[in-house]
């Protein structure tokens, strides 16, 4: 006879509350922390900077219409990708806009001591403006991998600032950051050519959390962990480099994502992303998908490897993200209330009760995709006590996964009411 063995990885909550979205110490690095700022005022008679200089950024809103792919940049002229989604360019005003222009084209062309639009200083801009737009411009533009902070100059007489000097600093000199650009170019071609190019959106979000999650540990101490190159070359970062990443390879595939700047329950900062999916706004975060970063391995009588790949923040609404989630006070974001793009509803594994049919095609679907874990999803309370009662207690998970004489472990998520089984030989 098989033996059946079916034991809960107690201590494994598949989100692992007890961890935080990004240590302390790494958002303290992040942007705007990081800012160098030098405020130094011209004197009455130094020489003012003459005239005002074209921004020569773009001047319409991005994001309007269909969706198109983003475009890889070119280094040899500027690093910035053509057709970006700026969705945080869209939350400024027009003097504002111009400033975010500015700066990127700055940033973009590794530019230093270059003058802001008086248009802005017109509207009644000032220094404290600059950084709110500086992080508009890093939460657009995933690309800018070797921008650490900035630095400005501002020019007075008597009270009135008559100009600001805007530079960029840079964690890399420019030839460097042109070998790493080519390094992450020749990476991100190969995991576009891994998907259909006929593939629909939903599948391309779920394409991109997948390969990032597969391809990359979550490591505090990963070197370059703010940006995409740490993703792409290193494949070891940490929250800011996973959404960035998720970002960018969205834009290259016509989806529209920005970065998501906020905390976690524990009250630490943390990084993810809003998505559009056939017109409607979700957020995804790839690093609470990833094992690695929830916890590697635990379980008793030694490790029980868990299931890579946790589907929980997949296209998920407001509500569900504010159960373990809080918005940052930056860019506004909009309310996500559909349902139709998330993982569960998109697989057939949302239950609204204890369905044997529904379930007995969930797992039938996994097997057919060459999975050993399933994760199972209820709308209520109720359906979850109906589905654990079931599959647990009566140990009806055994009509459904096959062990085939090896341990099914389980782990549960009251909080946001989930089941994940998987056959381990361990």
């Amino acid at each position: 006879m098989r033996k059946r063995v079916l034991y809960e990885v107690g201590a494994l909550l598949l989100l692992c509350l007890a961890l935080s979205g990004c240590s302390g110490a790494e958002l303290l690095e992040q942007v705007p922390r990081d800012l160098v700022m030098t405020n130094r005022e011209a004197e009455a008679n130094e020489r003012e900077p003459g005239g005002q200089e074209d921004s020569g950024g773009p001047k319409e809103d991005s994001g309007a219409g269909t969706p198109s792919e983003t475009r890889a940049p070119d280094p040899e002229q500027s690093f910035l990708c053509e057709g970006a989604f700026e969705y945080a360019r869209q939350s400024l005003d027009q003097p504002g806009q111009q400033w975010y222009d500015d700066m990127k084209r700055i940033l973009g062309g590794f530019g230093t001591g270059e003058r802001l639009s008086a248009q802005g200083l017109q509207a009644g801009y000032n220094e404290a403006d600059i950084d709110r737009i500086f992080q508009c411009v890093l939460n657009d533009h995933p690309e800018l991998f070797y921008v650490e902070g900035y630095s400005y100059t501002k020019y007075t007489r008597g009270d009135h600032t008559t100009a600001i000097e805007f530079s960029g600093t840079y964690n890399v000199d420019q030839e460097t950051a042109r070998t790493r650009a080519e390094q992450i170019e020749t990476a991100v071609s190969d995991i576009l050519s891994g998907i259909d190019a006929n593939a629909d959106q939903y599948t391309r979000v779920k394409y991109v959390y997948d390969t990032i999650i597969s391809t990359t540990d979550y490591r505090l101490d990963a070197p370059d962990n703010q940006n995409i190159y740490s993703v792409f070359v290193n494949h070891l970062s940490v929250c800011q480099g996973y959404a960035k990443a998720t970002q960018y390879l969205l834009g290259r595939l016509g989806v529209e994502c920005t970065l998501v700047l906020g905390s976690v329950e524990t009250g630490e900062g943390h990084a993810w992303n809003l998505v559009r999916v056939d017109g409607s706004f979700y957020y995804v975060d790839t690093t609470w998908g990833d094992a690695s970063y929830r916890m590697e391995d635990s379980g008793r009588d030694g490790s029980i490897s868990m299931p890579e790949i946790n589907y929980g923040y997949l296209n998920v609404t407001t509500a569900e993200l504010l159960k373990t989630h809080s918005l940052g006070d930056g860019v506004p974001m909009p309310a996500c209330v559909a349902t139709e793009a998330n993982y569960y509803s998109r697989e057939g594994a949302l239950f609204s009760g204890y369905d044997r049919e529904q379930m007995k095609a969930l797992f039938a679907r996994a097997r057919e995709q060459g999975r050993d874990d399933v994760t199972v999803k209820c709308t209520d309370k109720d359906s979850y006590s109906q589905v654990v009662s079931a599959l647990i207690d009566g140990q009806e998970i055994f009509d459904y996964l096959d062990g085939g004489g090896s341990t099914v472990a389980y782990a549960q998520n009251e909080n946001q009411l989930s089941l994940t089984f998987w056959v381990t030989n361990e």
